[in-house]
């Protein structure tokens, strides 16, 4: 398998390429993303489409009446969503499921430890700032692990998740274990891939 930082790469480069693209192959790439999430890791993409779908809905709604143009139905009058609204609307909402689609998948392919990993190696330049990519990985690893268990708490329960909040913290000592994968010859690959993709996307 990859290393971890060459598949943020890669996903960064897919969510790039995204942006890039025309509303026809937007579509397909749309489409092939889903169809590959759906096939690989179909609960973690429904469990981000679930937690996003207000978002995607805001969206198309905003665009739908701040965009001018033709009205949709004319009898509506000033209430009408224009049908240039709609057109850039449902295009950034296919950009935006491309990228939900493809982080599902790379959530599938990597755990916290390969995840933080790949933040690490990533991470690397900020040594020239005089920045610690360690110090910083550890506060990321940390604001994950207690983000997944939080978030799930206020869903089903938003009052009783208020009134944990207001409470007097509770300090928990432990310990955050930091894996640096090796390199392997598949990562140049991966390196060739995202290269081409921001090609794509430039063109």
């Amino acid at each position: 398998m990859p290393h971890p930082a060459i598949q943020i790469i890669v996903w960064v480069s897919l969510a790039f390429l995204a942006q890039r693209l025309l509303p026809v192959p937007l579509a397909l790439f749309c489409v092939f993303l889903l169809a590959l999430a759906l096939k690989l890791c179909a609960q973690q993409l429904l469990k981000l489409l679930k937690r996003t779908r207000w978002i995607m809905f805001s969206l198309l709604l905003i665009y739908a009446y701040s965009t001018p143009g033709t009205a949709l139905v004319g009898a509506w009058g000033v209430y009408a969503p224009t049908l240039e609204g709609l057109t850039d609307g449902a295009l950034q909402l296919m950009r935006l499921l491309a990228m939900l689609a493809s982080l599902a998948i790379l959530l599938s392919l990597l755990n916290l430890a390969r995840f933080i990993g790949g933040i690490y190696t990533l991470a690397y330049p900020l040594r020239w700032i005089g920045i610690e990519r360690e110090r910083a990985a550890v506060r990321l690893a940390l604001t994950l692990q207690y983000a997944e268990p939080a978030m799930s708490e206020t869903a089903a329960d938003w009052r009783g998740a208020i009134r944990h909040v207001l409470k007097t913290p509770t300090v928990k000592t432990g310990h955050i274990e930091l894996h640096r994968p090796h390199w392997h010859a598949i990562d140049g690959l991966g390196l060739v891939f995202s290269a081409a993709l921001l090609w794509l996307g430039l063109r």
